[in-house]
């Protein structure tokens, strides 16, 4: 036992990258925690260091100062028990579907049948139950991605890092895609931190929206989503759901929340 209560925790973390006149401070001084279990949306100007800090979470970037913790470790590298999803879906194109959810099952060396069963499982689980033996050129993008995030779901991480992952999507996947998401959140819990440009997309999938400043990236502001799961399209039309948008738009624009919306 670790003695510390959350999932992540992020210690007067900062990152700058390069050195002397060309150094760039992505990240400063960021202070942050994220509970087991607990949504979190990360959004914010382009160069606040959303990606930079998801990356440091991952193992991916090393920190210049501070520490990241997951579980009360601190984060040395990559590992199992963070699964990541990004934008670009990174399918491997001469594999099936099936074969791309049971890629990562294969490196741990699990047998066939076993990874198999697994990758059928989280494939039903993200509505893709049907297209195991397809290949990534038949699928749209939306598939694409929810394959994406069933090959993520089946190497068991306990914490999901997804920086944009509908970003590239229509408007209508996208709204399905984050329903999806909540579906299967709903069914094991884990710790999911989004990173996202998308005001709404952010308020509605999240318990507290994470809102990052830029030059240098530091924590702006944490706003709470008291707003009931599961979430429904009813939601995205109430003056609740109004009101917390509005707040988030106000703290990316660094405006007064007593401002015009």
């Amino acid at each position: 036992m670790t003695g510390d209560p959350h999932k992540i925790s992020f210690r007067n973390v900062s990152k700058v990258f390069g050195e002397g006149a060309n150094a760039f401070t992505a990240l400063k001084n960021l202070n942050l925690d994220i509970a087991d279990g607990e949504i979190v949306t990360v959004v914010g100007p382009s160069g606040c260091g959303k990606s930079t800090a998801m990356n440091i979470v991952a193992g991916l970037t090393e920190v210049s100062a501070g520490e990241c913790l997951v579980d009360g470790h601190p984060v040395s590298g990559p590992g199992p028990d963070r699964g990541v999803i990004f934008q670009q879906y990174a399918l491997f194109p001469w594999l099936t579907v099936r074969e791309n959810v049971a890629f990562g099952l294969m490196l741990q060396g699990m047998d066939k049948q076993e990874r198999n069963a697994r990758a059928d499982h989280y494939l039903e689980l993200v509505g893709l139950g049907d297209f195991g033996d397809a290949y990534p050129k038949t699928l749209s993008g939306g598939m694409k991605q929810r394959c994406a995030i069933a090959r993520a779901y089946a190497v068991n991480p306990s914490v999901l890092l997804m920086d944009e992952p509908f970003g590239a999507l229509d408007a209508l996947t996208r709204v399905r895609l984050q329903d999806q998401l909540l579906d299967t959140w709903s069914k094991d819990r884990r710790t999911v931190m989004f990173i996202t440009h998308d005001v709404d997309e952010a308020v509605y999938i999240a318990h507290r929206v994470i809102v990052l400043a830029a030059r240098p990236g530091r924590l702006q502001q944490i706003i709470d989503v008291d707003l009931p799961f599961p979430r429904t399209e009813d939601i995205r039309l109430s003056p609740e759901f109004t009101a917390i948008r509005n707040q988030v738009w106000r703290a990316v624009y660094h405006r007064d929340e007593t401002a015009a919306a």
